[in-house]
């Protein structure tokens, strides 16, 4: 299975005033994993961004384990679960350095043109996914 582990650490500004990370930053940590995934399997939305091709979220979910806090070191096990010619569905496990399940996630991105509206995701990509999903077992 394809995957990437990506490190983040908690700063304060990433916390609420008990020290505890605020629940909707971690969709900023999915954002950002996400990003690092595809570009370290070859896909850069940037310059699909400017050939008129996004990414919209059509779906996130998030399933909160334990807090994490102020000074911790998560990381963000991402991969992409399955694809169609529209979608993609990544999955995520986050953990704290004591390798502890902090959160659970799915998002599911669906590529749109500049009109927003849903336009199939370009064959070069859908071969990287595919090779990606395959990997996994889809």
């Amino acid at each position: 299975m394809r995957s990437l582990k990506m490190k983040i650490k908690i700063y304060y500004h990433h916390t609420d005033s008990g020290g505890v990370v605020y629940y909707a930053n971690y969709l900023k940590f999915l954002e950002e994993a996400r990003t690092e995934f595809l570009q370290d399997n070859g896909v850069s939305t940037q310059e699909l961004a400017r050939d008129g091709i996004l990414f919209v979220v059509a779906r996130q979910e998030i399933d909160y384990k334990l807090p994490a806090f102020y000074g911790d070191i998560l990381q963000i096990d991402t991969r992409i679960s399955c694809s169609s010619a529209i979608k993609m569905e990544f999955e995520y496990e986050i953990k704290n350095q004591n390798n502890k399940l902090i959160s659970s996630a799915k998002t599911i991105m669906v590529c749109v043109g500049r009109d927003f509206k849903p336009k199939a995701i370009p064959a070069e990509m859908q071969k990287k996914i595919s090779f990606l999903t395959k990997e996994r077992g889809n």
